[in-house]
C-alpha cells in the first residue's frame, strides 16, 4: 500500500514508480554518483516536468494541477523509493513554500516558472546572509545556509537577517544573475544529489523579488514533504530486506523463517505503516490552518525522518555483509536518510515544538464523507430525535427496535448499514447527544448466531441482547492453549439430547456478570486440530459452571477462570454443525462496526499529566510529551485511513493488522512515561492512583487477543509473506 489512499493516488503512485524505473534506473544512478553528487541535472528531469509531476500542487491559474498536499507527497515518496537523483525534493519544497507558506500571494511569475519546469532550492537558515534596505528593495551580503542541489537550480529562495533588527527577509535569486563562483558545491553524505551554499556580495534584490515567507510554516512544509521522502526510502528498504530473507538460506532454511528475523521485519513494517499515516496526515494538512499544520507536520518530522536513518541501518543488518558493501544500493538509501535528518534538524527541536503545540491544541481528525444519501441521514436524525425524548430502558428498547444498536446487522435486527451509513449514524448519535450503545462480547456472538444459528437461536438471543437483556462472555482461551485456539482441550461429549462439556477456560472477561457464553469445545479428538471444534452457547447459570474471578496486579477483577464440569448443553444450543467451530469463531469478519473516533490508546489525560510534571518549563518532560504525541497522532491518522477505506469502498489496508500491536506498544510507552513523570509519589500503594493503576493495567493490552509476539508472527507471515518456522 502506498502513502496515498484514493484509487487515483494509487494510480499516481504506480505511474510515478514506472517513470522512475524508466528514466532513473538504479544502475544508471549508481554509475553517475560522482556527477549527481557534483550537482549534474539527471537526464529525466525534463520528462518529469513535462508530465506535470512537479506541479501537481501549484494553482491552476499559474499552470499547475491545483492538487493537494497528499498528491505531491505521493510523488515525493515514490521518487524516493526509486532513489531518483537530483533536485526533485528541493524543487517541490521551494514551490510548496511559495504556495503554502507565504502571507498573501507569492510572485505569480515565479510560481508559473515552477509550473513550467523550473528547478529550485531553498535554504532553511540564513547562514551569514544580511539584508540592508535600499530605495528599491535590499542589498544582500554573506553566505547562505546549506542548500540541496544548488548547482542545478534556476531559482534560489533564501532568507537573510535584516539589518537594524527588523527580523528576516526572504527573497528570490535567479541563477542567471549569479557568477560561477557564487555557488559552492560541497561534498555530501547523500551521493545522489548535490549540496552547497550561495555567497552574495552586495546582491541587489528588487521589491518584486521579495517573498513574504512565514518561516515557521516554511519549516513545517519542508518537514511534511521530508516525511514523505522518508516513507519512500523506508518502503524500498523493507521491500528489499524482506525479499532477501524470504529466499536467503542458512542452516538449510530460509532466513526469514527464523522468529527473530520475522519479528524484526514485522516491527519494521509496523513502523513503516505508522510513518505512512503520519506523513499522510501532514500532507493533508498542507494549505490548512497553521495550528493544525504545526501539529501534523511536527509529528511527521518525529515519526518519519529519524526512522529513515535508523531503518536504513536495520535493513543493512537484515541483509548482512552484502548489505554493507559499496556495490549494494542499501547504503545509498541509508545515506539519503542521514542527510534528510541532518537538514531538517535535531529531533529535540521538533519534540519541543510539538510538545508546546499539543499542550494548547489538539489535532483534529475530521472525517470528510464521500457523497451520501441525504434522505437516509434525515431518517436517522428523525429516529434519534424520538429516542432523545426517552430515557433508560425505554430508550434502549426503542433503539433496538429501530435497528440502531447494531445497524450493520441485517433486518430486522439492524439496517444492513454500509460503512458510509454507519458513519452517518454515528454522527447523528453525536448530534442528538446520545451515546451509541453496544453489546460488548455480543458483538462477537451475535454475527455468528445470525449467520449460522437456527431461527429459534436467532429469535432467542439476538433481540434480547440488542435490548441489553442478555450479556455475553467468550469461553475460548485455555491455560494450555492461550492464543493457539486450535490446541484447546475442553471436551464436549455427545449424550442424549445434547452434550456434556468439561474443561477449563481462562482470561474470560466479565464471566462473573455474563448470562451466556460462547464456547469452543473439542467434539472430535481424532480430527485435525482445526476441524474437531464445535461452537456452543452455554448458559452461565448451568449446573457445573464455576466462575472464579482472577484478581489482577492492578487490584481489579476483569478476568475470570471458568471451570466446566460435565455442563449439559442441549442440542438446541449447538451453533452450526459439529466440527464447524473454527469457521464460526471467525465469522465476525465482515460484520465489523465502523468507528469514526480517533484512536484512544490510554485513559490518562496526558496533557494534564505533562503540565503537572512541569511542562513546558521542564525540557525533559516537554520533549517526552512531544514524542508521545507524535506517535499517538500517527495512530489516530492510521485509524482514520482505515475508516476512509471502509466508507469509500476501497480495499482494506494493513492498518487493522498493525493498529493492535502499535496501540499496545504506545499504551505501554504512555503509561511508562507517566510513571516517570510521577516521580517518587509512584512508590506509594498505587492501586488507587490513576498513573500507577494505568501502568499496572498494561499487561492485558500486550496479551489480550494474542500477544504482541503472536501478532508479529501473523504480520510477518500473512502480510509480508515470510515462511513459517
Amino acid at each position: 500500500m502506498t502513502l496515498g489512499l484514493t484509487e487515483e493516488q494509487h494510480d499516481l503512485a504506480t505511474a510515478v514508480a514506472g517513470f522512475a524505473a524508466r528514466h532513473a534506473p538504479r544502475a544508471e544512478t549508481r554509475a553517475g554518483l560522482e556527477r549527481f553528487g557534483a550537482g549534474e541535472v539527471p537526464a529525466g528531469w525534463d520528462a518529469l516536468a513535462s508530465q506535470g509531476l512537479t506541479a501537481l500542487h501549484l494553482p491552476e491559474e499559474a499552470g499547475g494541477a491545483g492538487g493537494g498536499g497528499v498528491d505531491l507527497a505521493v510523488v515525493v515518496a515514490e521518487l524516493a523509493r526509486g532513489l531518483c537523483p537530483g533536485g526533485v525534493l528541493p524543487t517541490v519544497v521551494t514551490s510548496a513554500i511559495l504556495t503554502w507558506a507565504v502571507d498573501g500571494r507569492a510572485p505569480e511569475t515565479v510560481v508559473k516558472r515552477f509550473a513550467e519546469g523550473a528547478r529550485g532550492t531553498v535554504a532553511l537558515d540564513a547562514g551569514t546572509l544580511t539584508a540592508r534596505r535600499t530605495n528599491n528593495g535590499y542589498r544582500v551580503t554573506g553566505t547562505s545556509g546549506l542548500l540541496l542541489s544548488p548547482s542545478g537550480a534556476g531559482l534560489f529562495l533564501l532568507p537573510a537577517a535584516a539589518e537594524g533588527g527588523d527580523g528576516e527577509v526572504w527573497f528570490l535569486v535567479e541563477a542567471e544573475r549569479l557568477s560561477p563562483g557564487d555557488v559552492a558545491t560541497l561534498p555530501g553524505v547523500d551521493l545522489t544529489r548535490g549540496l552547497g551554499r550561495v555567497t552574495l556580495d552586495g546582491h541587489e534584490v528588487a521589491a518584486d523579488q521579495v517573498a513574504a515567507v512565514d518561516r515557521d510554516r516554511a519549516l513545517l512544509v519542508t518537514a511534511a514533504l521530508g516525511a514523505a521522502e522518508a516513507v519512500g526510502l523506508v518502503t524500498w528498504c523493507l521491500e528489499t530486506g524482506v525479499d532477501y530473507v524470504r529466499t536467503r538460506e542458512q542452516f538449510g532454511r530460509p532466513v526469514g523463517s527464523f522468529q527473530a528475523i520475522k519479528h524484526k521485519c514485522a516491527r519494521m513494517f509496523i513502523e513503516l505503516e505508522t510513518m505512512k499515516a503520519a506523513a499522510w496526515d501532514a500532507a493533508r494538512a498542507l494549505g490548512g490552518p497553521s495550528g493544525q499544520l504545526e501539529l501534523a507536520a511536527a509529528a511527521a518530522a518525529l515519526v518519519c525522518v529519524p526512522a529513515a536513518r535508523r531503518l536504513g541501518l536495520e535493513t543493512i543488518t537484515l541483509l548482512g555483509g552484502i548489505g554493507y558493501t559499496w556495490e549494494h544500493d542499501a547504503h545509498l538509501a541509508w545515506r539519503r536518510g542521514i542527510s534528510l535528518g541532518a537538514l531538517l534538524g535535531p529531533s529535540a527541536v521538533w519534540e519541543r515544538r510539538l510538545g508546546r503545540a499539543a499542550l494548547t491544541a489538539e489535532r483534529r481528525f475530521d472525517l470528510e464523507l464521500p457523497d451520501e444519501d441525504g434522505a437516509f441521514r434525515d431518517r436517522i436524525a428523525g429516529i434519534l430525535g424520538e429516542a432523545a425524548a426517552l430515557e433508560g430502558r425505554e430508550r434502549r428498547v426503542f433503539l433496538a427496535g429501530s435497528g440502531l444498536v447494531a445497524p450493520q446487522y441485517p433486518a430486522p435486527h439492524g439496517l444492513r448499514a454500509t460503512p458510509l451509513q454507519q458513519i452517518v449514524i454515528a454522527q447523528e448519535y453525536e448530534r442528538a447527544g446520545i451515546e451509541q450503545p453496544g453489546t460488548v462480547i455480543g458483538e462477537w456472538a451475535l454475527p455468528t448466531i445470525i449467520a449460522y444459528g437456527t431461527a429459534e437461536q436467532v429469535e432467542a438471543f439476538v433481540p434480547a441482547t440488542l435490548r441489553d437483556e442478555l450479556t455475553w462472555c467468550q469461553l475460548f482461551s485455555e491455560p494450555g492453549a492461550g492464543s493457539d485456539l486450535a490446541s484447546l482441550t475442553t471436551r464436549a461429549v455427545k449424550v442424549d439430547g445434547g452434550w456434556r462439556i468439561s474443561g477449563q477456560k481462562v482470561w474470560t472477561s466479565s464471566a462473573h456478570e455474563a448470562d451466556w457464553g460462547i464456547c469452543l469445545a473439542r467434539t472430535d479428538p481424532e480430527a485435525p486440530k482445526h476441524k474437531g471444534l464445535s461452537y456452543f452457547l452455554v448458559d452461565m447459570a448451568s449446573e457445573g459452571v464455576d466462575v472464579r474471578p482472577l484478581r489482577e496486579a492492578n487490584g481489579g477483577y476483569m478476568f475470570n477462570e471458568v471451570f466446566l464440569d460435565e455442563v449439559f448443553v442441549p442440542d438446541a444450543r449447538l451453533v452450526g454443525e459439529p466440527g464447524q467451530g473454527w469457521t464460526l469463531a471467525r465469522t465476525t469478519l465482515g460484520n465489523e462496526r465502523v468507528s469514526i473516533s480517533a484512536m484512544r490508546v490510554t485513559t490518562l489525560d496526558v496533557p494534564k499529566l505533562a503540565r503537572a510534571a512541569g511542562a513546558p518549563g521542564d525540557d525533559g518532560v516537554l520533549r517526552s510529551y512531544g514524542r508521545l504525541t507524535a506517535t499517538t497522532q500517527a495512530l489516530s491518522a492510521m485509524g482514520l485511513r482505515s475508516t476512509l477505506r471502509s466508507v469509500s469502498g476501497l480495499k482494506p489496508g494493513a492498518e487493522a493488522s498493525v493498529l493492535k500491536v502499535a496501540a499496545a506498544l504506545q499504551t505501554t510507552a504512555i503509561a511508562d512515561t507517566a510513571l516517570e513523570w510521577a516521580g517518587a509519589s509512584a512508590a506509594r500503594d498505587g492501586t488507587d492512583d490513576e498513573v500507577v493503576h494505568a501502568y499496572l493495567s498494561v499487561p492485558p493490552q500486550l496479551i489480550g487477543g494474542g500477544t504482541v509476539e503472536i501478532q508479529l508472527n501473523v504480520i510477518s507471515e500473512r502480510i509480508l509473506g515470510l515462511p513459517r518456522g
